[in-house]
C-alpha cells in the first residue's frame, strides 16, 4: 500500500496534470493505515508520506513555503494518526482482557451444557442480546443432589450484563439450597430471600430492584416432577407425537415479589414419560418477533418436530429462531431440554 497508493495518485496527478493538487491527499494514507495496521506501521506511513510530498511538490517548483507548509501539515496528520492507532490498539487490547475475563465468568456463572446426572440428561443453549456479551440476565442450573435433581430456569428482570448482579445472587442461592434443602418450596424460599436481599443493598446503592421469574423442578426415579412457577413460562412436553403444556395452575409471584402475595407456595406434581422430552425456556424466545412483528410459533414449531425430534432440540430451536427473526433477538435467550436416564438413579 505504501508503494501503491503514491504510485496511483502520482500517476493520476500526471494524467490529468494536476501532481500538485493531488499529492496533498497523501496525507490521508497514515490514516487509513492506523485503523487497520500496528503503530510501526502507522509510523512507517507517515514519515513515507511527508517524504513523497516534500520530494513531488519539491520537483514541482512549487516554492519552498508551500513546500514546507504541505509537508508540516502532513507530519501534523502523522502524528495524529500514529497515537490514534495507539489509542486504537489499547482498546482492542482491553476489549481482549474484557472478553477473556468474561468467558472466564461465563464458565463459571453458566455452565457448559450438556450435563447429565443420574435422574435426566440436560441439554440446551443459551445467548445474551447484549453485542459481545458472555452472560446476560437469563439463567439456569442443574444440581445433583442426594434428594434428586433440582433444575432451576430464570429471567432476571432487565437485559444482558445490567441483569448480572441478580442473576449472580440467586445462582449462588440456588446451588447452595438445591443440595441442602430436602424440599423444593425451602429452596424456592431461599431463592425468594436471596432476590429479597440483593433488592436491598440494590436500593441503598441507588440501583433500580429487580424480580425474577424461576421455574423450579425436582426430579428423581418418580415418574413425576415436582415443580414450582414462579411467573415462568410453563415447560413443554413432547412424547408420542404429541406436545403439550401440563397443568402447573396458576403461577406463584415472581422472587423478589413474595411478600405481596398472600397465599404460601405449593409444589405441583405432573408426569415426565420416561421416552418424553421436556423443553424449558425463558420468554427471550416466545417473545420473540419477525420482521412482520407477528411472535415466533413455539408451540406450532414443535408440533412439527413431535414425531421426530431432532437430536439438538435446543440447537435446532435456536437456528429456527434465527431464520425467524434475522437474528434480531431483543432479549436475552435460554432454552433447555431434559430426558430420562435410561438407567435411573439406583
Amino acid at each position: 500500500m505504501l508503494l501503491l497508493v503514491p504510485a496511483a495518485v502520482i500517476g493520476l496527478g500526471l494524467l490529468v496534470g494536476e501532481v500538485n493538487r493531488l499529492v496533498p491527499l497523501l496525507i490521508f494514507l497514515p490514516g487509513i493505515i492506523a485503523g487497520l495496521g500496528s503503530v510501526a506501521q502507522t509510523t512507517a506511513a507517515s514519515v513515507w508520506t511527508v517524504a513523497v510530498i516534500g520530494a513531488v511538490l519539491s520537483l514541482e517548483g512549487e516554492g519552498v513555503g508551500v513546500d514546507l507548509g504541505a509537508m508540516a501539515f502532513a507530519a501534523m496528520f502523522g502524528v495524529w494518526s500514529v497515537l490514534g492507532c495507539r489509542y486504537r490498539i489499547e482498546r482492542e487490547e482491553e476489549v481482549s482482557r474484557l472478553r477473556s475475563a468474561g468467558a472466564a465468568l461465563q464458565r463459571q456463572i453458566v455452565r457448559p451444557l450438556p450435563l447429565r446426572t443420574p435422574d435426566v440428561v440436560v441439554d440446551g443453549a443459551y445467548e445474551p442480546v447484549e453485542e459481545d456479551a458472555t452472560v446476560g440476565g437469563d439463567m439456569y442450573e442443574v444440581a445433583d443432589t442426594d434428594h434428586g435433581t433440582r433444575v432451576m430456569i430464570a429471567d432476571v428482570q432487565g437485559k444482558g450484563l445490567h441483569a448480572i448482579g441478580a442473576a449472580i445472587a440467586l445462582l449462588g442461592a440456588f446451588r447452595e439450597a438445591a443440595y441442602r434443602e430436602k424440599s423444593l418450596i425451602q429452596v424456592v424460599q431461599a431463592l425468594e430471600t436471596a432476590v429479597i436481599r440483593h433488592n436491598e443493598v440494590a436500593r441503598r446503592t441507588g440501583e433500580p430492584e429487580r424480580f425474577v421469574t424461576a421455574l423450579v423442578l425436582h426430579i428423581d426415579a418418580s415418574p413425576d416432577v415436582e415443580a414450582v412457577n414462579c411467573g415462568h413460562i410453563p415447560p413443554y412436553l413432547i412424547a408420542h407425537s404429541r406436545v403439550w403444556q401440563p397443568d402447573l395452575g396458576d403461577p406463584e409471584l415472581p422472587l423478589g415479589l413474595g411478600r405481596l402475595g398472600s397465599r404460601a407456595s405449593e409444589p405441583v406434581r405432573f408426569t415426565f414419560p420416561q421416552k418424553a422430552r421436556m423443553l424449558l425456556c425463558t420468554d427471550g424466545v416466545t417473545e420473540a418477533r419477525d420482521a412482520g412483528g407477528a411472535f415466533y410459533p413455539l408451540e406450532a414449531r414443535l408440533r412439527s418436530w413431535a414425531r421426530r425430534p431432532p437430536p439438538g432440540l435446543a440447537d435446532a430451536l435456536l437456528a429456527d429462531l434465527h431464520r425467524f427473526t434475522g437474528a434480531a433477538f431483543s432479549d436475552d435467550l435460554a432454552v433447555l431440554t431434559l430426558r430420562r436416564t435410561t438407567s435411573g438413579r439406583s
